[in-house]
């Protein structure tokens, strides 16, 4: 759950300011990626966990209004992962994130939704869970023969024997950056995408937010997918919107290509209104972006 206040200004260490609204917003990016499916009507399941408190039964009840199937979503002793956000008026925030009950999310929650990862055509991941699940998951991903997409965030070391096993690496700029050092700030699009394959990846998405997304796969040259030009009120989780999007339309049979532009559609919709979950777009508000496009 995001617990949102906006104030004036950030305050200061030891320092107490006058905030002027307050909201929650349903978010984690596992969720927030599942909301995005299940808005563009596509079947989604989630697997996962939240806690025993009030969050965890408002977190699953709007998953379930959404159309998401939680029959893989376990209930924790304690508390639900929360990310308390302070937003200034100059669009600054600052962010503390609880994991909570998304610490507990075992291999063993893994292996007994073994049943739903079988009848998966793809499997979307992101690193707010335990690292050892997401090692396990991708294991038995490949194992399995299911594509399994990675959103490198929070960005962590990874090892590359779990690189290997990932269809498809979406970081935004400065997750990569994270993964390549510090002279990715100077490389191109196009380099940043071939050194993240070098380490064994066989398809990236580099989602540079109104710059577009750069789109690579196995030995072909790269291409540009263009972003589309909106009045952006809140950019949270525009990056969980076009990785829902982009599996959605891999699963409906688009090229790569294709699947890209439509995921950029349904980001740049997702960026027109506040919130996370609440900002997901519709297949008919989708069509009507690339139309405008």
């Amino acid at each position: 759950m995001d617990l949102v206040a906006r104030a004036e200004r950030i305050p200061a260490s030891g320092e107490t300011v006058a905030g002027h609204s307050f909201q929650t917003h349903p978010g984690g990016k596992g969720a927030n990626q599942a909301v995005a499916v299940a808005r563009l009507g596509y079947p989604v399941k989630m697997i996962g966990r939240v806690g025993e408190d009030g969050f965890g039964v408002e977190l699953l009840e709007h998953l379930r209004a959404t159309g998401v199937d939680v029959a893989g979503v376990a209930r924790s002793d304690g508390a639900s992962g929360v990310a308390v956000i302070v937003v200034s008026d100059a669009a600054e925030n600052c962010i503390v994130v609880t994991p909570g009950a998304n610490a507990l999310v075992t291999p063993k929650d893994i292996d007994e939704n073994i049943e739903a990862l079988r009848g998966a055509g793809m499997v979307l991941t992101q690193l707010e869970i335990p690292l050892e699940t997401v090692e396990h998951l991708a294991t038995v991903c490949a194992r399995e023969g299911v594509p399994l997409m990675l959103d490198p965030a929070p960005a962590r070391e990874l090892p590359e024997s779990l690189l290997r096993e990932v269809t498809w690496f979406t970081p935004n700029e400065t997750e990569a950056g994270f993964f390549l050092g510090e002279g990715a700030g100077g490389m191109e699009p196009e380099a940043i995408a071939a050194a993240l394959m070098g380490k064994g990846i066989r398809g990236v998405v580099l989602k540079m937010g109104a710059r577009g997304a750069y789109l690579k796969t196995g030995a072909e040259a790269g291409s540009l997918v263009s972003s589309f030009a909106v009045r952006a009120v809140d950019t949270t989780a525009a990056g969980d919107a076009f990785n829902g999007a982009f599996a959605v339309g891999l699963m409906m049979g688009m090229g790569t290509g294709e699947s890209a532009r439509f995921a950029a559609a349904a980001a740049a919709v997702s960026v027109t209104r506040a919130g996370a979950q609440e900002s997901m777009a519709g297949m008919d508000e989708v069509k009507a972006m690339l139309a405008q496009g």
